[in-house]
C-alpha cells in the first residue's frame, strides 16, 4: 500500500513539474517556448543560489521569468536579454561567467588544481626512486658479518 501511495504522489509530483509554461505564458510557435525554457534554465536565481529560475519559486524568479518573456515579447534576442539581467543582478546569474580579469581565477582553479595534483605525484615519483637506488653503506663491522656468513654457506656447499 505505501508503495503505490509513493508511487502516487511521483507520478503526481511530476505532472506538476513539467506544467504546460503556455498555459502560463502565451507563445505562438514551440520554438519561442522552447527557446524561454532553454533561457530560464541557464539563469540561476540570485536567492536560491544553485537553483536556475525556472526551477525555483522564489519571488525574484518570477519576476525574472516575467522579465524573461517580456523581452522575449519585445524581440530582444537571447545575449540582450542575459546581459539585461546581469546588468540587473550581477554575474552571478550566468552559470557559466564570461572569462574576463574578474573570473579567471574561477576558470583557471580546475587547470591550476590538475597541474598542481601533477607536480606533486611526479615529485613523489621521483624522490621514491631516488631513495630505492641508492643503498645504505655497511659499517665495517656489518660488512664483515655479511662476509663471514657466505664464507659459512660456501664451506657447507649451499649455494
Amino acid at each position: 500500500m505505501l508503495r503505490i501511495m509513493c508511487f502516487l504522489l511521483a507520478v503526481f509530483a511530476s505532472g506538476i513539474s513539467s506544467a504546460d509554461v503556455s498555459a502560463v505564458y502565451g507563445f505562438d510557435t514551440r520554438s519561442e517556448e522552447q527557446r524561454y525554457q532553454n533561457l530560464i534554465a541557464e539563469l540561476r536565481c540570485p536567492k536560491c543560489q544553485n537553483q536556475n529560475i525556472a526551477d525555483s519559486n522564489s519571488p525574484i524568479s518570477k519576476d525574472m521569468r516575467n522579465a524573461v518573456y517580456q523581452m522575449m515579447q519585445e524581440g530582444a534576442s537571447n545575449d540582450e536579454i542575459v546581459e539585461s539581467l546581469v546588468g540587473r543582478f550581477g554575474e552571478f546569474v550566468k552559470y557559466k561567467p564570461d572569462l574576463d580579469s574578474r573570473t579567471f581565477v574561477l576558470w583557471a582553479t580546475p587547470a591550476i588544481a590538475v597541474l598542481g595534483g601533477l607536480l606533486v605525484v611526479v615529485g613523489v615519483v621521483v624522490r621514491s626512486r631516488r631513495a630505492g637506488t641508492a643503498a645504505p653503506a655497511l659499517s665495517a663491522d656489518e660488512q664483515a658479518r655479511i662476509e663471514k656468513m657466505l664464507a659459512e654457506k660456501d664451506r657447507n656447499g649451499k649455494v
